[in-house]
């Protein structure tokens, strides 16, 4: 099943020249990396980046993302991936813009 990370155009930049991250700051004072299910994904993008624009969503696998996934309860009881070590470029199945249209972010197709 596909997961996903949602990034600023500056964090995806540095994930994509140095090859890993730790996160943005939210992940990085909580100690894990927070991702989400396709059920999920738009509401964390209007929660979270609700004015943001220039946006990058990134699909992981989470069968590859081995032993440090971990499904933990967050809004309302939902359970939602996270990542209890650095994210690698190796991780991206693939990565996709995600901009703010008139009604929200638009999501790519065949994602919601």
């Amino acid at each position: 099943m596909l997961v996903f990370k949602i990034l600023r155009r500056p964090e995806w930049n540095a994930l994509s020249q140095t090859g890993r991250t730790r996160g943005a700051p939210v992940d990085l004072a909580d100690g894990y990396i927070h991702l989400s299910t396709s059920g999920q994904v738009a509401e964390t993008a209007a929660k979270h980046f609700a004015e943001e624009s220039d946006l990058v969503l990134l699909a992981l696998d989470d069968t590859q993302l081995g032993p440090a996934l971990k499904w933990e309860p967050s809004r309302g009881g939902a359970l939602f991936p996270h990542l209890y070590r650095t994210l690698t470029l190796e991780d991206v199945v693939w990565d996709k813009s995600l901009p703010l249209g008139s009604a929200g972010h638009i999501f790519p197709e065949g994602i919601l």
